[in-house]
């Protein structure tokens, strides 16, 4: 029984969650904000696109004013 509680909690860890994440980029005042969703990612990968440079459709998101929304 220890052995198949010790595997269950080893493959927890290593259980990646993925979700839908969206992520925000605020501009010059409130109310010049974007936001998008990010899907199917873990939240390390999400919080990696969001933070960076991505392209949503014909537009370039991302950058230095952008985070995953709590």
């Amino acid at each position: 029984m220890k052995k198949v509680m010790v595997a269950a909690c080893v493959a927890v860890l290593f259980a990646s969650c993925k979700k839908d994440w969206t992520c925000e980029c605020g501009g010059y005042s409130s109310d010049d904000y974007t936001s998008y969703t990010i899907k199917n990612q873990t939240k390390r990968s999400a919080k990696k696109q969001c933070e960076g440079k991505v392209s949503v459709g014909f537009v370039q998101v991302g950058g230095n004013n952008c985070g995953l929304k709590k």
